[in-house]
């Protein structure tokens, strides 16, 4: 028996995004949902997300596509639309040839509250591309994974696509290096042995040499990270830094006898955000605090080898008073992070004697000495 119609009102109108997830192009006709309007989604936390739904107002109509999927591609609909707890609803849709019995994505009841009108060009033009690739990678996971352990994965995967994207489309000069074209590497397989908030891929491949002609088939493995940002914040009239402290597992592991870190404050770029705003989002976070201007003090890979993390580091300029300092971090998180505010001589002095140990603040304090007199000027 054929799958019913599907209303579609939100994301999966975006063509390239419904044959992602569908896994084969589906032919839709314009049809409306009396009754209804599309909103943002608003979350318990009373926070807008960047998907809508459709709920209940009367004398608002809905404008949907109509869609007949087989029952393979309803499958993956469905169990697409489930990682956000949507379920299908039947729905009467309007269509060209009159009303049609059909199903329609709803959240679990209680789950969301409509929020601000919602539209899908917007959305195509902040996120289509971004989702669209997610999707693409997403997908083959449920042959072999159950939901669960898909919907906690997704961030990840959201944030190493987003990575991939930001990569592509930013500039990569080459006035000493080698200039790459396409096709100096040849990608031969990849796997995937471990994922989970990080991920480890293993690629054989095949590279130019400088000397001409090909490698061998060599395997080469990565820690695969998404971009992050530091910042470390700088009161310029007292002539004072701030610095974080907490807990890090990679001390604890390599056997440091004090596994506490000094560190700029940092985070992961959530997908679809841009690494200012991230950083903006992390110091509020991580410190309680509001940022100034904002100077970048570098873009880097800190360990090319075998990491695909990229940082984006910032100086933030902000008043540092006494106050400022204190214990903070996400409890959602089990974040515990400390802040210290001190002066600036003070981060050189912990520097040099070894208490930092952390690159990006290493870094961003040497840009910061290197600055910080015109930083200083009225």
């Amino acid at each position: 028996m054929p799958a019913k119609p599907l209303f579609l009102f939100g994301t999966l109108r975006h063509a390239p995004l419904l044959d992602a997830v569908a896994g084969a192009p589906l032919d839709g006709e314009a049809a409306t949902l009396a009754d209804h309007a599309v909103s943002r989604a608003v979350d318990g936390a009373g926070i807008a997300q960047r998907f809508p739904l459709c709920a209940a107002q009367p004398g608002a109509v809905a404008q949907g596509l109509l869609v007949r999927p087989d029952a393979r591609a309803m499958a993956r609909l469905d169990a697409y639309e489930q990682l956000w707890h949507y379920r299908p609803e039947p729905v009467t849709v309007q269509a060209t040839d009159g009303p049609v019995e059909a199903l329609v994505y709803r959240p679990e009841a209680g789950l969301f509250t409509p929020g601000e009108p919602w539209s899908l060009a917007e959305w195509v033009a902040l996120e289509g591309r971004l989702r669209t690739e997610v999707a693409q990678a997403l997908m083959p996971l449920f042959d072999r994974l159950p939901p669960a352990i898909i919907a906690e994965r997704y961030p990840l995967l959201a944030g190493h696509v987003a990575s991939r994207l930001r990569a592509a489309d930013e500039p990569a000069p080459a006035t000493l290096r080698h200039d790459a074209m396409p096709d100096d590497v040849a990608l031969l397989a990849r796997e995937e042995p471990y994922t989970r908030f990080f991920a480890v891929i293993e690629d054989r491949l095949r590279h130019r040499r400088f000397g001409g002609g090909s490698s061998e088939t060599v395997l080469r493995a990565a820690f695969l990270m998404s971009d992050a940002v530091t910042v470390l914040p700088y009161d310029p009239v007292r002539d004072r830094v701030m610095v974080v402290e907490q807990f890090r597992a990679g001390p604890f592991a390599r056997g440091d006898r004090n596994p506490w870190s000094l560190e700029a404050i940092a985070g992961r770029i959530d997908a679809g955000e841009e690494p200012e705003a991230a950083a903006r989002r992390e110091a509020r976070e991580e410190a309680a605090l509001d940022l100034g201007v904002l100077h970048s003090s570098g873009r880097y890979y800190p360990s090319p080898g075998a990491v695909t993390e990229y940082l984006y580091t910032y100086i933030g300029l902000a008043g540092l008073p006494d106050e400022a300092a204190g214990i903070h971090g996400l409890a959602s998180e089990a974040e515990d992070i400390r802040s210290h505010v001190l002066p600036f001589e003070r981060l050189m002095d912990l520097i040099r004697s070894g208490e930092v140990a952390n690159g990006p603040l290493i870094t961003s304090a040497y840009w910061l000495a290197l600055n910080r007199e015109r930083l200083r000027q009225p």
